[in-house]
């Protein structure tokens, strides 16, 4: 176990609060998580619509950051935090006020990056967005 995935456990369990940006936003947290991989079930608020009913787009990026986030603590090194690096997304259709379905996965690393990538998906399993980011690992100073 590392200090990452220890948050996790503790995220989970509800021994740990989480950042004020995930109440803030309200991001929710995890549903669960195995190495190289998380899932979550999140469901929006209201206020989050646009003026036609679809969600924000900024806000699946965020959730998507999130989540990719989330994917890299399953395998970062015991001595290394990280921060993204970059971000991409890719809507694949307009986002109505849904319940979503959103899975991580890390798909590479080297000594210094975590590639991750996460699906945005309707309860039935329709794909709402794609994204893709690169972790940047940061030994802990010693």
């Amino acid at each position: 176990m590392t200090w990452a995935t220890n948050r996790l456990d503790a995220l989970l369990a509800g021994e740990a609060a989480p950042p004020p940006v995930v109440e803030t936003l309200g991001l929710g947290l995890l549903d669960a998580w195995e190495p190289g991989r998380i899932r979550k079930r999140w469901t929006p608020d209201a206020a989050l619509a646009n003026g036609d009913g679809s969600m924000f787009g900024g806000y699946l990026a965020a959730l998507a950051d999130q989540a990719l986030a989330f994917a890299a603590m399953t395998v970062v090194p015991a001595d290394s935090g990280f921060r993204t690096l970059n971000l991409q997304m890719n809507f694949i259709r307009v986002s109505r006020m849904v319940p979503l379905l959103i899975e991580a996965r890390v798909i590479d690393q080297t000594r210094q990056i975590i590639a991750v990538r996460a699906d945005i998906r309707r309860e039935d399993e329709t794909l709402i967005a794609e994204a893709t980011a690169q972790q940047f690992l940061q030994p802990f100073a010693r």
